[in-house]
Parts: structure tokens; C-alpha cells; sequence
């Protein structure tokens, strides 16, 4: 070859020419070739091949199995040039009940289960066509179908079978392709029939006609269908939701005990797999109440049995299961099929119409060659009926003729006989010149010619072809129809889930450190190492209450967020561990800290909680703007806005909604000032919200606290001072105001070393309060101890500030007394 014809044979292209060329070429084989099934007989090649091959080898319903790995081996030689797991895998799954609603193939041996155990080996294995997959491939030897040369052009097959039931409905089909991918659920045949029977008499049915017969997927398992505004949809657009439940009963066992059964699963669930997941649910107490999951299923069907503790929620447990196994699944319909050489989304109406086209181009094609074959059989016979009517001088004229050739050719010559009657009458046997004969010609060109009127009569009027259509459409339906395995449901189920059927109610002590440390424990555990609750020295408890694993506890923080956690998912901790700190879920700030916590009893509270910030803010917030979002795990939400970045949250308090007209807020600043006022006066509002001015404040001064008196009494509060010094006075003694206001001295100021407040309190809520210094020391100090004082007294030294610290935190005292 010369230099100049190698050089015009190299391209110069590039690399995304290269591959976009390719991968269509690529693409387009695997999306028509492999993956997708054809709209008119609902096959991918290799299932039509396998079909075709086993059809042609006589491998059918009525004769014995043959091994599997015979038909693969011819598939796999004579069609489908892959690997012969990928054939096997094809033919197991057209044998499996639980997958195709009508199975085309039936097998011998071990072709795989429910529980997703994989098959016996193909040279184990016997199959053959199951009898409706006979009716896929009747009449192919007509004419039919259009044929195509193999892969080595030594045999051909067919492009698609006669297809004489509506496959692709009934037994429905998966796959992915090259940037496409099907899902179209098995349905009941007979509805598909009295569907496809309504349309050919009304062409222009709606969606809503039709699906008076297809009322939605009847799938093999059985289940509980739910959604049909999905199913409609599906049925519209090709694509739609639906939500497939297990069939379940409670029933009643000996002793006031109960268990869950189990009957039908949704479409292709693993039984095994669901068994496990229910019984690991069981295991880690993620439920609480069952005692025992059995897989009983037999020959008789299936059932999964849930045996459930005394006095458990059955129906609880039920909805528990139900939302978090695969005894409840989304299907998503997304029906894209092969379409005129095309994969297109298909509707309902679409996949009966196309198949009704095919099955009248195969009825078209069937009568043609039975037409043809009738006239050319008519033809012969009234060739053999002539002859037998000048039966002396054919014989004369065949005696008289050299060979056959020639005798032929004189019988063609001498009474215009055509070349094929000739043929027929030299090659006709003696016996055949008896009268009796000659009247079985006679009756056979009579019913030759009704059968050819007949013939002619569906080729020439739409209307006897679409009887012969019908007709052998309720022949298919009378023959293999079934009753409706899957219930329909309009709508789908809301599943309630209740707390107590996740968790085993349980008394426990549950603490919240101010180091942000977590934890409950068992009473026994608590009663075991009562004195050790495991904190570090500087740490302390800022709440610790004896609760049931089903309360809640809310916790508020510094920078005005709320973290929200059920009891029973705090970590479980024995009493001398630290528990868990809040970190290792949820990140808060350097200096963020965790102020107060409160636990209820449940969520549906309605109080209100009321916060005050050190720059002199107040507001108050109805519980429900608390209740945990989505991600309470791990982000805090917010509580109140800070609109200083210097500022903090110094208290929050809870107040039951009937006591709201009935409490006075009293405040105290860092410079010696108290205001008290209503706490009515305090507008309700977010948790996004800053809240209202609660004090005037002066330059440099900032809220150390405030608490909640009654406007009536004469409740003592306690206020602490950078010096070390204790006062007890009545809240009284500041007088009633309005909110805003600068308020009122409580202390007597010093020209030299003046009295700073750091921390107020109530005396009665707080009878022993809790002091943590700058050099982390903690002192206890019983306010019931001191008397009260007048409110212009700086009060009574109680702390060596210069051997222990200046007070910087405090916390009351926590007394708790289990029940046993």
C-alpha cells in the first residue's frame, strides 16, 4: 500500500467527536437492544430470544423439561452473543411467580425465592414454556412478524413475537439503559383484556374510562395498593408514586397477648431481608414491646409472624414497622418503552393502543397467509376434481409421455391444466382415483371457498377483523385470567407513631451539668453511686430531676438558643460517668454555656417562657415556638435575638399560662438598681425576636438576673456583691412601676469600693444557692439563714473574696429524693 492511499485513510479528529460518536452508537444499542422492552410485546431481546429459541426447539408446555443450560447454550449460540449468567438470569426471572404476574417460562429445581436466595446452576436446573408463553409465540410460523438475520447471518429471528396477550402490562418491567430507565408494574389480565376490548370499540376512551377496567398494578405478591391520584397519574404522564403495603392482621394470642401476621409483602421486598431488619429492631430496642419475629411461610403461602409483649400497642407497633421497613415502600411508575424504534414515556391509553396496532397488523398478516395458502390449496384441488372428471384420457395422455417432465408438460398442453395442478395430478397416488375421493375433494373446495370468503372478508372490512380480535381476546382471558391479588386504596395512610411504642417507659435520674455534660441513669445506678455523679471538680449540676424516659427537656443557652432532647435519646450513662457532652452533637460557641433546662412531661404545653438579657431586654415566647424542628439533633435553634454581640441571656424562666396576670418581674443591674412591674406588661412574641426594653440602663451598667415575685406577698430575694456580701430583702421594697424604667437603688453607695451586684436570686426557689468564683471555687450559702434587710443595707459579708475568688456564677443548690 502506498504512503499517499495510508495517509487518506487517517483521520484527524477529536477526542469529543470520538466519544460523542461512540457513545450514541453505544447508547442507542443498549436502549433498543438490551434494556428496554418493546410496547407491542413487553420483551427485551434476550427474553424474546429466549422464548423464540426454546419455541424452536420444541421445548413447549405440552412435551418434558429439558436441562436449562441446553436452551442457554442454544440461545446463547444461535441469538444472544453474551455471557450465558446474563441469558440464565433472564430465563430464571421469567419463571419466578413473585416477580411476573403470568410466568413464561416454568421450571424445575431451585429458580430462587422470595428471600432473595440466588437459583440453582443452569446444569441443575429443567425448564420449558409455561402454556401462556405459547400464546406469546402463536402463529410466528404465519408470516406474522418481520425476521432479521442473526448476529453471523446463519439463522434469522424475529424483530418481536405475535404477542397474543398483553405482556407488557401484565407482567410488567425493569431496567436501566443509557440515560433511560423503566419501571412499569405487573397488572391483572383479564382487567387489561376488558380494557383493551372497550377501546377497540371506543378509540376515543379517556383515561378515566379505561380505568374503569385497569383499576391499577395487580402485583404477584399481593399487598395493598394506595395512592390512586399516583396511579392516575402514572397512567396520564407515564410517571406517578404510589405506596404498596404489606397485608397484615392482629390477632390474639393466649394469656392477653397478641401478634402481627404478616401475609403479602410488597413487590420485589427480601423476605429474609425484612425479617432481619425487624428482628435487629427488636435487638437494639429501637420498639419497644415485641418478643419475637418468625418467618413461617410454607407451601400453603407466606407469613411472617410478630409476636408482641403483654400489653404491648399493637397497632403502634404496626405503624412503627410499617414506616421504617420495607413493609411499606414508595413504587415510582416511570414507563418508558421501545415505540415505533423510539423509547418514549408511555401513558395507559398509549401502551392498549399500540398493542391493539400490533395485534391487528399480526391478525392481518395471519389472514393473508392463511388466504394464500387456502387459494393455492383451492387451486390443486379443483385441478385434481377436473382431472378426476377426464380421468381416462389423463391417463392416456400421463401413459403416453416419456417422463414425468414431459407428461406435465402435455397434461398442461392438452387440457390447460396449470404447471402446480399438473404436478399434483402425476404425483397423485392410485388410491386416490376412487369415487369416495372424489366426494372428499368436492367437500374440501367447498369449505375452501367459505374459508376463503371468510379470509377475504377480515382482510376487506376493519369491523370482522376487530370481531376476530375480540374474540381471541376473551379466548386469552377465559383461558389464564385470575382473581385481583393487590387491594386498591384511594389514599394513602398516615402512620402515627406514638413515643411509648418506640420506647419502654422507665423511671430514670436525668442531669444537665454547667460544664454542658448529659447523661441519665438508672435509678439503681443512681441509688448505687449516689455521692459520685462523676463531674469534674469546678463542674457542677445545673439540673438533675428524677423523669420518665418519655418526657422532653428543653435547654437554653447563653447566646439565647434552645436545644431540645427526649429523654430516652440522652446516652444512657452510669451515675459516676460524666455522660455525654452536648459538643459531641451539637456545636455552641466558646463561650456559650447552658443557663437553665426544664423537662415537661410532654410538647403540648402552654405556658410561656420569659428571658432577659444583660443589655436590658425582656420578652416572653408561648412554649409552641420551642417545639424541635427537623434538626434538633444537631443545630440549636433560636430562641431569643441578641442584638449586642456582647450580650448574654441571664435568665430564662417558665411560667404556666394562668399565672402570667399574677407575677411581677423584679430586676436587679450590676450598679445597684432594682425595678419591679407587671409581667403582663410584657409583649409576647417569636423565638425570633429581641424582645422589649426591660430597664433603662445607665452608662457601663448591665443586668446580672431577675426573677418572678408575687405581686401581693412579700417574697424575699438575695443579692450578691463583688465583696463577698449577702442581703436579703423583701421584692416589696422596690416599688411598682412600669417596664423601661431606670428603677430604684438597692444598695448603699460606696465612695470608696462600692458594692457591685453579681448575682440575684429568689430566696424561696432557691433556698441554698450555689456560688462559683473567678478562681473556680464553689461556695454553698443557706439564704434561709440570713434575715432581711432594708433595701438601702449593703448586706453582711459571707465570702473571703480575697483568699477564694470574686463570685461569678450561681446556682441553686439541687435537692432530689427518688422514689425508691
Amino acid at each position: 500500500m502506498s504512503k499517499a492511499m495510508s495517509e487518506q485513510k487517517i483521520q484527524e479528529l477529536t477526542l469529543e467527536e470520538v466519544m460523542g460518536d461512540r457513545f450514541g452508537r453505544y447508547s442507542k444499542y443498549i436502549i433498543q437492544e438490551r434494556a428496554l422492552p418493546d410496547i407491542r410485546d413487553g420483551l427485551k431481546p434476550v427474553q424474546r430470544r429466549i422464548l423464540f429459541a426454546m419455541n424452536q426447539d420444541g421445548n413447549t408446555y405440552d412435551k418434558g423439561f429439558r436441562k436449562s443450560a441446553k436452551s442457554v447454550g442454544n440461545v446463547m449460540g444461535n441469538f444472544h452473543p453474551h455471557g450465558d449468567s446474563s441469558i440464565y438470569e433472564a430465563m430464571v426471572r421469567l419463571s419466578q411467580n413473585w416477580k411476573l404476574r403470568a410466568p413464561l417460562i416454568d421450571m424445575h429445581g431451585n429458580n430462587g425465592s422470595m428471600d432473595g436466595d440466588p437459583p440453582a446452576a443452569m446444569r441443575y436446573t429443567e425448564a420449558r414454556l409455561s402454556k401462556i408463553a405459547g400464546e406469546m409465540l402463536q402463529d410466528i410460523d404465519k408470516e406474522t412478524v418481520d425476521f432479521v438475520p442473526n448476529f453471523d447471518d446463519t439463522e434469522e429471528e424475529p424483530t418481536v413475537l405475535p404477542a397474543r396477550f398483553p405482556n407488557l402490562l401484565v407482567n410488567g418491567a425493569t431496567g436501566i439503559s443509557a440515560g433511560y430507565a423503566t419501571e412499569i408494574p405487573p397488572h391483572n389480565l383479564g382487567e387489561v383484556v376488558e380494557a383493551l376490548i372497550y377501546l377497540l370499540a371506543h378509540p376515543n376512551a379517556t383515561l378515566e374510562q379505561l380505568m374503569q377496567f385497569v383499576k391499577g398494578p395487580d402485583f404477584p405478591t399481593g399487598g395493598v395498593v394506595q395512592g390512586l391520584a399516583g396511579i392516575k397519574q402514572a397512567y396520564k404522564t407515564g410517571r406517578g408514586k404510589i405506596v404498596v403495603r404489606s397485608r397484615t392482621a392482629i390477632t390474639e394470642l393466649r394469656g392477653g397477648r397478641q401478634q402481627i401476621v404478616v401475609t403479602e409483602l410488597p413487590y420485589e421486598v427480601n423476605k429474609a431481608q425484612v425479617v432481619k431488619k425487624i428482628d435487629e429492631l427488636r435487638v437494639l430496642k429501637k420498639v419497644d414491646g415485641i418478643a419475637e419475629v418468625r418467618d413461617e411461610s410454607d407451601r400453603r403461602g407466606l407469613s411472617i409472624v410478630i409476636e408482641l409483649k403483654k400489653a404491648a400497642d399493637a397497632q403502634g407497633i404496626l405503624n412503627y414497622l410499617l414506616k421504617n421497613t420495607d413493609l411499606r415502600i414508595s413504587y415510582n411508575f416511570n414507563m418508558v418503552a421501545i415505540y415505533q424504534q423510539r423509547p418514549v414515556q408511555v401513558g395507559l391509553k398509549t401502551i392498549l393502543t399500540a398493542y391493539l396496532e400490533h395485534q391487528q397488523d399480526v391478525i392481518t398478516k395471519r389472514t393473508r397467509f392463511n388466504l394464500n395458502k387456502a387459494q393455492a390449496r383451492q387451486h390443486i384441488v379443483l385441478g385434481l376434481i377436473k382431472a378426476l372428471s377426464i380421468l381416462d384420457q389423463v391417463i392416456q395422455t400421463i401413459r403416453s409421455s416419456q417422463n414425468k417432465k414431459d407428461a406435465k408438460q402435455n397434461l398442461v398442453k392438452a387440457y390447460a391444466f396449470s404447471e402446480a395442478q399438473a404436478e399434483a395430478i402425476v404425483s397423485l397416488q392410485l388410491y386416490r382415483l376412487t369415487n369416495t375421493d372424489i366426494t372428499a375433494l368436492q367437500k374440501e373446495q367447498a369449505a375452501l371457498a367459505q374459508q376463503i370468503e371468510t379470509y377475504q372478508q377480515i382482510l376487506a372490512d376493519p369491523k370482522a377483523l376487530a370481531k376476530v380480535l375480540r374474540q381471541e381476546l376473551r379466548r386469552v382471558a377465559k383461558a389464564y385470567e385470575s382473581p385481583r391479588r393487590s387491594e386498591i386504596q384511594t389514599n394513602i395512610e398516615t402512620l402515627q407513631v406514638s413515643t411509648k411504642v418506640l420506647v419502654a417507659e422507665e423511671d430514670v435520674m436525668v442531669a444537665v451539668s454547667h460544664a454542658g455534660y448529659l447523661k441519665r441513669s438508672s435509678l439503681r445506678s443512681y441509688h448505687a453511686t449516689e455521692n459520685d455523679d462523676g463531674l469534674k471538680d469546678e463542674d457542677f449540676p445545673i439540673f438533675q430531676q428524677q423523669l420518665s424516659t418519655l418526657d422532653h427537656l428543653l435547654m437554653f443557652t447563653s447566646h439565647g438558643h434552645v436545644i431540645y432532647r427526649p429523654i430516652y435519646e440522652i446516652t444512657d450513662s452510669r451515675w459516676k460517668d460524666p455522660g455525654e457532652h452536648i459538643s459531641q452533637t451539637i456545636g455552641l460557641a466558646e463561650n456559650e454555656v447552658i443557663l437553665k433546662a426544664f423537662a415537661f412531661p410532654d410538647l403540648k404545653q402552654t405556658g410561656h417562657f420569659v428571658f432577659v438579657t444583660s443589655d436590658g431586654l425582656i420578652k416572653q415566647s408561648a412554649f409552641d415556638q420551642f417545639l424541635p424542628g427537623r434538626t434538633y439533633k444537631t443545630r440549636v435553634a433560636q430562641a431569643i435575638k441578641l442584638k449586642d454581640s456582647a450580650a448574654q441571656v441571664v435568665d430564662v424562666l417558665y411560667v404556666p399560662v394562668d399565672q402570667i396576670d399574677q407575677r411581677d418581674v423584679f430586676l436587679a443591674t450590676h450598679r445597684g438598681y432594682g425595678l419591679r412591674y407587671a409581667l403582663s406588661e410584657v409583649p409576647e412574641s417569636g423565638s425570633k425576636a429581641a424582645g422589649a426594653k426591660a430597664i433603662n440602663l445607665t452608662a457601663e451598667d448591665q443586668v446580672v438576673g431577675f426573677v418572678l415575685v408575687d405581686p401581693a406577698g412579700t417574697e424575699p430575694v438575695a443579692v450578691l456583691t463583688q465583696r463577698g456580701a449577702l442581703k436579703c430583702m423583701a421584692a416589696q421594697e422596690v416599688t411598682k412601676t412600669t417596664r423601661g424604667r431606670k428603677g430604684m437603688l438597692i444598695l448603699r453607695e460606696l465612695k470608696r469600693q462600692p458594692h457591685r451586684i453579681q448575682v440575684l436570686a429568689a430566696v424561696a426557689a432557691t433556698p441554698t444557692l450555689l456560688v462559683q468564683t473567678d478562681q473556680n471555687q464553689l461556695i454553698t450559702l443557706d439564704l434561709t439563714a440570713h434575715p432581711l434587710a432594708d433595701r438601702y443595707s449593703n448586706g453582711s459579708f459571707v465570702m473571703a473574696v480575697e483568699q477564694v475568688g470574686q463570685p461569678e456564677l450561681a446556682y441553686p443548690v439541687i435537692e432530689v429524693t427518688p422514689e425508691a
